[in-house]
């Protein structure tokens, strides 16, 4: 058996959480975890959206359902483990970047974004964890970006937030592995994820050594991956699928 046909096979009968799932990278992972075999809980904020999701999902034979939180709060990351019930993969996805100098950076601007990217993966993972240790299974992957291990002008604090989603896997990774739980990280470089904002990754692709932005599709494969027995020996890595633009 190949390992794409390991992946295209092996998660019927498990159950994937994605955040921020109605568009964009969040919207291409809920879609290749479903062709894996995986039921997709797909998360977001905006209920047209998701279900747009769930219906292309069933468009191709997959099964997924909605699940509406704001995870810029508390409240809301309890209430989407709730929802969401027990899992078997958990994508931390969901989040925001706001870039600007570091002097002058508005206090409310960093504390969203930390609350967003850091503090909803950390709840996430304290409510569902658990349950795929007691298990024995599960993989955990967080959504980080290039951003989080080389310095970007005016990215301090977005950055950062990256850099700490990359911390929180190793730990995890430590904290759960040897209960069969594998925590690992993607770190993506410019993605092409909105049409209108092509211009802007083309800048960005061409710093890469690829010369180029990725399609949604090529990070979400990597995701895939990982959450696949495919990965069964990978926990606690920092996978970067960035064009090679860490290496340059």
């Amino acid at each position: 058996m190949s390992t794409s046909d390991t992946i295209n096979n092996s998660l019927d009968g498990q159950t994937a959480l994605v955040t921020g799932a109605t568009g964009g990278l969040g919207r291409a992972i809920a879609l290749q975890l479903a062709r894996a075999g995986a039921t997709v809980v797909v998360h977001g904020r905006d209920a047209e959206r998701g279900a747009a999701v769930v219906a292309a999902i069933a468009a191709e034979g997959g099964r997924a359902r909605f699940a509406a939180a704001d995870l810029g709060e508390p409240a809301g990351a309890t209430a989407l483990a709730e929802a969401a019930g027990p899992v078997d993969i958990l994508v931390n996805n969901a989040g925001f970047s706001a870039w600007g100098p570091t002097a002058g950076f508005a206090p409310a601007a960093f504390d969203d974004m930390f609350a967003a990217n850091v503090r909803a993966p950390f709840l996430l993972t304290g409510a569902l964890a658990p349950g795929m240790a007691e298990r024995g299974h599960g993989s955990i992957i967080n959504i980080g970006s290039m951003a989080g291990s080389i310095g970007l002008t005016e990215g301090a604090a977005y950055g950062a937030t990256k850099a700490a989603l990359a911390s929180l896997a190793q730990s995890w990774a430590a904290e759960y592995s040897v209960h069969g739980v594998r925590v690992n990280t993607v770190a993506p470089g410019p993605i092409y994820t909105r049409p209108e904002a092509k211009e802007l990754f083309d800048a960005l692709g061409a710093t890469t050594a690829m010369n180029r932005a990725a399609q949604p599709e090529e990070i979400a494969a990597v995701v895939a991956f990982l959450a696949s027995p495919a990965a069964s020996y990978m926990t606690g890595a920092t996978v970067a699928v960035d064009g090679g633009r860490t290496a340059i």
